[in-house]
């Protein structure tokens, strides 16, 4: 389908856990590298903690544009299968392929293994790019309506909590237990092929692109004046900026907090386990919430709850470690909830940005919110490694000094504190409540059906009706 279907027909269950599907097999490549990656690197590869650290940087950084080229290359394309289905149809095995391998540096030297590292993840960022762009635009095209998005959004978040729990319990035994930690990790990105193909067949076979558009192709003029006119989405970019900057140093030194902190790798898996369902809560819990008393006092409220929980897992007693466990579970509900009415808010500013401009960029939008977001993920990672590095982290020590451990309790509940202060700060000014959302949705529906006829003349009769 060409996005000329009824985006006034309901989705559909089937719908609704396609699309989930797709961010299950996402994460089964995202979530992989974002979890283990900087543990591989510093405890098998053997590359230190700040040379990763400014890997981790640079590569997500070009990976943010990496989104902004494949943004384009979005809002260029139309098939009989609409504008963004296709990509997940052949984008997706190269994709799953080259997470088989990042994790897999071959044996050539310290400068061979570094450069291997820097051109492998960069390749794989420019894959996910170009897979996960039209996924998150996607859901901009299946409905405008603003429930439907945001239980689009819960559900694409409980999927990819689902690909965090399953890589968990099946990684992280492997980081105590494994005799030979490379061939299991690339024993277990092989499978995890076999298992994201099938996920990303249903979203493709299950989702179809409903909300109709004017114009297929918009040129980079109108997509830049179109964002540049977009306050709503440059100011959800700011905030989500800030707060994956804290979320992701959070998430890459979670398994060394586990470890070192805690004193067992095997917590690691409980504390993914609460923090998932802390998620899975918080997914549940926003289309309700939000309809009670709007997504922007939402997104507050969660990411307050998101602010006291990190200032919790940093002073929490190593020596109890229910303490943590319990902190992180709710953590994971400010963490949840923020990221769900994100995604949610995302979508609605496609919208704004074409009742602003006329022109409707879902690829340009979505992918612009996910370079602040990639940027504030490598933001995040770096600071972590960094952190843990200046602490003075040994590479593959079964005990780490006191100043090491301090500065991964900083990493994993501080610094995520700290910015997410700044983001909750920021969405203050989001300029989108759901009465004004319905006022330019009802607004937008109306200029289409009175430029409806003049668009019938130029398609039928070839005469510009403004020559």
């Amino acid at each position: 389908m060409n996005g000329d279907e009824d985006p006034a027909e309901r989705l559909r269950v089937s719908n609704y856990v396609a699309y989930a599907s797709g961010d299950v097999a996402n994460n089964l490549a995202f979530s992989m590298s974002s979890m283990f990656l900087l543990i591989y690197y510093t405890d098998v590869v053997g590359i230190s903690a700040a040379t990763a650290g400014t890997l981790l940087l640079l590569v997500r950084a070009f990976d943010a544009f990496a989104d902004l080229f494949a943004g384009r290359v979005v809002d260029s394309t139309s098939t009989r299968w609409g504008k963004f289905r296709p990509f997940l149809l052949w984008g997706s095995l190269p994709l799953l392929l080259l997470n088989v391998a990042i994790f897999t540096v071959p044996n050539v030297g310290g400068s061979g293994k570094v450069a291997y590292a820097y051109v492998s993840y960069a390749v794989f960022g420019l894959a996910y790019s170009l897979v996960n762009i039209p996924y998150g635009s996607l859901a901009t095209a299946m409905t405008q309506d603003p429930t439907e998005r945001a239980r689009l959004a819960s559900l694409r978040v409980i999927g990819a909590n689902l690909a965090i729990l399953l890589l968990a319990a099946a990684v992280s035994p492997q980081l105590k237990g494994s005799g030979d930690l490379q061939r299991s990790l690339t024993f277990t990105t092989l499978a995890l092929v076999a298992a994201g193909m099938p996920l990303y067949l249903f979203t493709f076979f299950g989702t179809r692109e409903r909300v109709r558009r004017e114009e297929d192709r918009v040129g980079f003029r109108e997509t830049a004046r179109t964002l540049r006119a977009n306050r709503a989405l440059i100011t959800l970019c700011l905030s989500a900026l800030m707060f994956l900057t804290g979320w992701f140093s959070l998430q890459t030194v979670a398994v060394f907090y586990a470890r070192d902190v805690l004193g067992n790798a095997s917590f690691y898996i409980v504390l993914t386990v609460v923090q998932t369902l802390g998620v899975l809560v918080a997914a549940g819990l926003v289309p309700q919430l939000a309809g009670a008393i709007g997504r922007k006092r939402a997104y507050q409220l969660f990411g307050t709850i998101a602010i006291v929980s990190g200032i919790a897992v940093a002073v929490a007693p190593a020596s109890i470690p229910e303490i943590a466990i319990v902190c992180f579970g709710v953590l994971g509900i400010g963490l949840g909830g923020v990221n769900t009415l994100m995604f949610a808010l995302a979508a609605d500013t496609v919208d704004y940005g074409e009742w602003k401009s006329g022109h409707r960029t879902e690829g340009a939008s979505y992918s612009v919110f996910s370079f602040t977001r990639k940027i504030g993920q490598g933001v995040g990672a770096a600071l972590a490694a960094y952190a843990i590095g200046l602490g003075g982290y040994v590479e593959g020590a079964s005990t780490q000094p006191g100043s090491a451990v301090r500065a991964i309790k900083t990493a994993a509940g501080l610094v995520p504190a700290a910015f997410i202060v700044v983001a909750v700060a920021i969405i203050a000014v989001y300029p989108l409540t759901e009465d004004r959302f319905r006022e330019i949705i009802r607004e937008v529906a109306e200029r289409r059906a009175r430029d409806a006829p003049a668009t019938r003349l130029t398609h039928v009769g070839g005469v510009d009706p403004a020559s």
